[in-house]
């Protein structure tokens, strides 16, 4: 029996935004499924952010449509589209307690007290944060206020959650901490969110979806394992950190070595063994890491010349005329063909 595909809660369709007649958002179309955290991935100035607030209604697009559960919110306000935003810096008012920042989205709403408590106490559980409900934003570290802001945004659990480069102003350290952290609690909470960021870590770690884009408009977009397993093109390749992409002579050795067909880029994932000049695959690059589905390469060594760096592969001592065999991991080097 066929799989069945899951229903889209947010589907775009040929969304354009457009600033001083020129486009920032392209002719736009996606999907995310209900549940599922769909990472907009790109650099800055490539439109990601602009698309985010035209799918929170804060931008007004010049066609297109922005359909959730099969309504058209094209018009609709941005009050009334049932969405949450959260931004980098958090925006939390430091005036208030974490409780009172937390429970201040269903104060809005005119929800009864015990009501409130009993879903701020639940969510700063949620979050890690059962102890901190008395405490001031000022006296909280940047990761617990990017947590106090996410249980904020989830208060009156949205249809869709918007993050907006949530982590970009945290340092390595703790946004690779956190962003862990923000993709578990969304599975918890079984959020469906669209996050927009340029770092392709937090992508990968957070999203189980991603989206490519570039220039305004959406190159690639699919489950993350499939984008990065396929990229679009060598620019795409390069973007979510491929060590080298190869073209032309150099890319048809490796094809051919790999036996694929030839006319296509190759997109290398690692740097571990370099081929010098002198060899069938000059100025190559290729992976060493070993995994059960591998595949093998023979390549022929004239001399020991050949092998610029054998290091991470083990010592060879091969002679003139004898080959040596590289494992390389396929799902991680080996040849990937970009168009």
């Amino acid at each position: 029996m066929a799989e069945l595909k899951q229903a889209a809660a947010l589907s775009v369709r040929g969304l354009t935004v457009a600033y001083d007649g020129q486009d920032a958002v392209d002719d736009v179309s996606l999907d995310l499924p209900a549940g599922e955290v769909l990472a907009v991935l790109g650099p800055s100035g490539c439109g990601k952010s602009t698309l985010l607030r035209a799918i929170a209604g804060l931008e007004e697009p010049e066609s297109g449509s922005i359909l959730f559960d099969g309504a058209d919110l094209v018009g609709v306000p941005t009050h009334r589209r049932g969405f949450a935003l959260m931004f980098q810096d958090g925006q939390l008012f430091g005036h208030q307690s974490v409780a009172e920042n937390v429970g201040y989205p269903l104060r809005l709403r005119r929800t009864p007290r015990t009501e409130v408590r009993a879903r701020v106490a639940e969510l700063l559980e949620l979050v890690g944060l059962p102890d901190h409900a008395d405490r001031r934003p000022d006296t909280l570290s940047g990761g617990e206020r990017q947590r106090v802001a996410l249980a904020r945004a989830l208060a009156v659990s949205p249809r869709l959650l918007l993050l907006d480069e949530p982590l970009s102003a945290l340092d390595k350290t703790l946004r690779e901490r956190l962003a862990a952290e923000l993709r578990d609690i969304l599975a918890t909470a079984g959020t469906t969110a669209l996050l927009v960021t340029h770092d392709h870590d937090e992508a990968f770690t957070v999203a189980g979806r991603m989206a490519l884009m570039r220039a305004g408009r959406i190159v690639q977009e699919g489950p993350i394992e499939e984008v990065w397993a396929q990229p679009a093109d060598p620019d795409a390749a390069r973007f979510l950190g491929y060590a080298r992409v190869l073209d032309g002579a150099a890319a048809d050795r490796v094809l051919t070595t790999a036996g694929l067909p030839t006319g296509a880029a190759v997109a290398l994932r690692r740097s571990a063994l370099t081929v010098s000049d002198d060899g069938p695959l000059a100025g190559i690059v290729v992976a060493s890491r070993v995994t059960p589905e591998q595949l093998r390469l023979e390549v022929d060594v004239p001399d020991l010349g050949v092998l610029d760096a054998v290091a991470p592969l083990g010592t060879h001592t091969a002679g003139a005329g004898e080959q040596v065999r590289l494992n390389v991991d396929r799902t991680r080097l080996a040849a990937i063909p970009v168009d």
